[in-house]
């Protein structure tokens, strides 16, 4: 399985940005994918997840992110929405062959993106 995160790029507070994911290889083995962030010098932090095959809902909806996949396209978004300058960090898609659920370590997935890197500043 391959992940080539994109979308990233500098934005205003307040503004918004969509970020994609986009899947290649085994992906009918794929079961849970999310969506991590990253700072300089701290852990990774998970975002969302959403079970790619096994879950009829196509968007799951946090505070001010959402998850969402198109199976069709072979694809992952992640919508960003009111962003403020400590959302700034770099985004990792991930993915796993289990059924994960929000308790899971990022250790759990065996697949990553390489990150895109989201700024938000004026």
């Amino acid at each position: 399985v391959q992940l080539q995160a994109s979308g990233g790029g500098l934005v205003q507070p307040g503004g918004s940005l969509k970020l994609s994911c986009d899947i290649s290889g085994d992906i009918y083995n794929i079961r849970t994918m999310a969506w991590f962030r990253q700072t300089p010098g701290k852990e990774r932090e998970f975002l969302l997840l959403i079970k790619y095959w096994h879950d009829v809902s196509t968007e799951i909806v946090k505070d001010r992110f959402t998850i969402s996949k198109d199976n069709a396209k072979n694809s992952l978004f992640l919508q960003m929405k009111s962003l403020k300058p400590e959302d700034t960090a770099v985004y990792f898609c991930a993915a796993s062959m289990f059924l994960l659920d929000d308790n899971a370590s990022d250790k759990m997935y065996e697949y990553w993106g390489q990150g895109t890197q989201v700024t938000v500043s004026s």
